[in-house]
């Protein structure tokens, strides 16, 4: 099966090869929103540019949207632009959390209509097992214009998925079977998933090392869903989901959507407790 153009992996060894890509590390702890950065100051792939999930790659949590809401499209455009990321311009992306926040930032291009990032298989840690070296230096980047988007596509919010159940579309929740379950919820006030939802966690489709499945295992993965409905895929807050969203472009399913506000935005309607 030969990969959609917008899913698109690079491995480590390949890597340095490549001189014309802006090559962004995507680098996060959830909970420690100061780790990314500082592990990306001890050392990471040379030239590469760091964007943050939650100053670059989100916007302002209230009271509704989750707690990673998309951030505004036209500020994004911006920072992409300062670091010289233009609609056409190549990228790698990569981290150190099995795809789980490079992922959020190929989705987030994608659906501005640039050019989708490559992630780096198997992030960081196979780019040093593979013998790459860091560097400390932050790089100077050479800033383009700025080009002005409409906004995002693929991504629903809580009243267009209402709309999507309606329609009998296939919900995917994203999270690990106890939170789904709602036997633990550690970062939102209400446990369980959303009705009629199904559960595909997003570790499954990659390895223990970080390594997507391939391309047959993949599609074995998600042989089980129904054929033909509209898919909606959601997490605790938007970021993971990106995962599923980026295995199942692998397998040729361009057209799933985000439900961008997840889990903590369905439940933020919801009475405490």
């Amino acid at each position: 099966m030969s990969s959609p153009s917008t899913a698109n992996l690079i491995n480590a060894q390949a890597l340095p090869a490549v001189t014309d890509a802006v090559v962004v590390d995507c680098r996060f702890v959830l909970g420690q929103p100061a780790a990314g950065y500082e592990d990306y100051l001890r050392g990471h792939i040379p030239g590469a540019h760091y964007l943050h999930l939650e100053r670059d790659l989100s916007g302002p949590v209230g009271p509704h949207g989750g707690r990673h809401p998309l951030p505004a499209a036209q500020q994004l455009v911006a920072k992409l632009a300062s670091l010289g990321i233009a609609p056409g311009t190549r990228v790698v992306a990569y981290d150190a959390s099995r795809f789980a926040f490079a992922a959020r930032f190929w989705w987030l291009l994608r659906s501005l209509g640039y050019r989708p990032p490559e992630l780096l298989d198997g992030g960081y840690a196979a780019w040093l097992a593979a013998g790459g070296t860091s560097e400390q230096c932050v790089p100077q980047p050479q800033p383009c214009a700025v080009p002005t988007v409409e906004g995002y596509t693929g991504v629903v919010d809580i009243a267009g998925l209402g709309a999507m159940q309606a329609a009998s579309s296939v919900l995917l929740d994203s999270r690990d079977p106890a939170r789904f379950a709602g036997l633990e919820e550690p970062l939102d006030p209400v446990a369980g998933h959303i009705p009629g939802a199904l559960n595909m966690p997003w570790q499954a489709v990659s390895d223990a090392r970080g390594f997507l499945l391939d391309d047959r295992q993949l599609a074995q993965h998600f042989a089980a869903l129904p054929e033909g409905a509209p898919r909606v895929v959601y997490c605790g807050s938007g970021v993971t989901a990106c995962v599923n969203l980026f295995a199942l472009a692998r397998t040729g399913d361009e057209h799933a959507l985000l439900y961008a506000g997840s889990w903590s935005d369905w439940c933020s309607y919801l009475p405490a407790g």
